[in-house]
């Protein structure tokens, strides 16, 4: 059985999928991008600011199905320039603990939703 996970911290997804879904005890999130989830303006700024904003709207989703960055096994990441990759990884670093940090990959790609450098997706699970 699967349940959907929705919060208004985050952004309201823009198509046919929510924000998350909890089956079992794994959460499967969407990616998340640099959308402010009160005004819904791209927080594009600059490569940090937008890879704060993306961790922060994770963060979100995954409070709202009571679990945290200690919970997350899996990320993917997908940016649309590699030379980003220094900045993005300082950001995404100050969410995990060395120790206990998820598997991950990074991808670069030709385009991203709205056209933003930085997307992000999460699996994790509630023990």
């Amino acid at each position: 059985m699967k349940k959907i996970i929705t919060t208004t911290k985050a952004p309201a997804p823009i198509g046919p999928y929510n924000q998350a879904v909890l089956s079992g005890n794994t959460l499967y999130t969407s990616g998340q991008i640099a959308l402010h989830p009160e005004t819904g303006e791209l927080v594009i700024d600059d490569i940090v600011t937008e890879t704060k904003q993306v961790m922060e709207n994770m963060k979100a989703v995954l409070e709202a199905a009571d679990m945290t960055f200690e919970n997350v096994v899996k990320t993917s990441i997908f940016i649309s320039d590699m030379n980003n990759f220094a900045e993005i990884n300082a950001v995404y670093t100050l969410y995990f603990n060395d120790e206990t940090a998820p598997a991950r990959e990074t991808v670069e790609v030709a385009n991203l939703p709205k056209f933003v450098n930085v997307e992000i997706s999460m699996i994790a699970i509630k023990e």
